[in-house]
Order: structure tokens, then sequence, then C-alpha cells
């Protein structure tokens, strides 16, 4: 704080006793100890306040950047959600107007069913023909794998129905 040599303190220390007198003296050391340690404490309290707002301050900045950035990424889910939610809505009405073109085949067919063909006949019918043209692509070929015959299966890994190797060679 104030640069003062040991020499300075001494001549100070020497200029109090002369004219302060040995009775006085003490007792006036002792009252500016302690005004220098409330100046001190002032002191030190004056820089904790200071750094305090300072961290307030940098906390308020922090926090704004915060909220800055979520109103952001809200903004940012709402413009997603509005689009896949449109996209799904093209999709609904894209199928709905599929099902109303398919009930309306199924009311007005354009070539008459054989009598004793329901609804679910010409159905099955309308499904065989979406399949015949939903095939493989062109240059996909299929691995044809032969089919096993099916073995039941036995229930957690036992099976109680087959004899042990033990019970078929008896060699005792």
């Amino acid at each position: 704080m104030f640069d003062i040599g040991f020499s300075e303190l001494v001549v100070i220390g020497v200029v109090a006793l002369l004219v302060l007198g040995p009775e006085r003296l003490p007792k006036v050391a002792r009252t500016t100890g302690h005004l220098l340690g409330r100046l001190q404490r002032y002191v030190s309290d004056v820089k904790s306040d200071i750094n305090r707002e300072m961290q307030l301050d940098e906390l308020k900045r922090l926090q704004e950047e915060a909220r800055k950035s979520a109103m952001a990424f809200e903004t940012t889910v709402r413009s997603e959600l509005a689009s896949v939610e449109s996209g799904v809505n093209a999709s609904v009405q894209s199928a709905s107007s599929a099902v109303a073109e398919l009930e309306s085949s199924l009311k007005s067919p354009a070539d008459p069913a054989p009598a004793g063909q329901d609804a679910a006949a010409l159905l099955d019918r309308q499904l065989a023909e979406a399949d015949a043209h939903a095939g493989p692509p062109p240059g996909f070929e299929t691995a044809q794998v032969p089919s096993a015959p099916a073995a039941p299966e036995p229930q957690i890994g036992l099976d109680f129905g087959a004899q042990s190797a033990a019970s078929r060679n008896p060699k005792s």
C-alpha cells in the first residue's frame, strides 16, 4: 500500500516517543494498530464486494447466453416439428385418398364379379395382382433355399421326449 521502509519506521517511532512520551506511546500504538486493522478489513470487504459484483455480472451474461441458445434451439425444434407434421399430414391425406379410391372401386367395380364372389374375394384378387406387379427389381436374383422339415423345438433347451445316449446303448 504505502512504500515505507524500516529506517523510516524507526524515525517515526523516535519522533512519536519524543512527542508523545513513554506513558502515552503504548496506548497510541494500540489504537493505531486497531485503526489499521479496521482499514485493512474495510479494504478487503470492498475488494470482495467488487469481486462478487463481477461474478454476478458474469453469471448474468452467461444466463442471457444460455437463454438465447435455448430460444434458438426451441425455434429449430419447432420448425423441424412443423416440417415433420406437414409430411405426416401429406402422407395421411394421400393414404386416405387411396383408401377412398379403393372403397369406390369396391362399390362400383369396372369388371363385374362372377356370381357368388363377395368383396373379400375381390380384395384378395386385387392384392394378388398388386403382388404380381411388385416383384423384385430387374437384375435382382433371389436364392432359392429349400425349406427343411420343421422339427419340434424343445422347451427351455431340455428335450424330455428324446432318449439319452446312455439309455439307448446300455453296456452294463
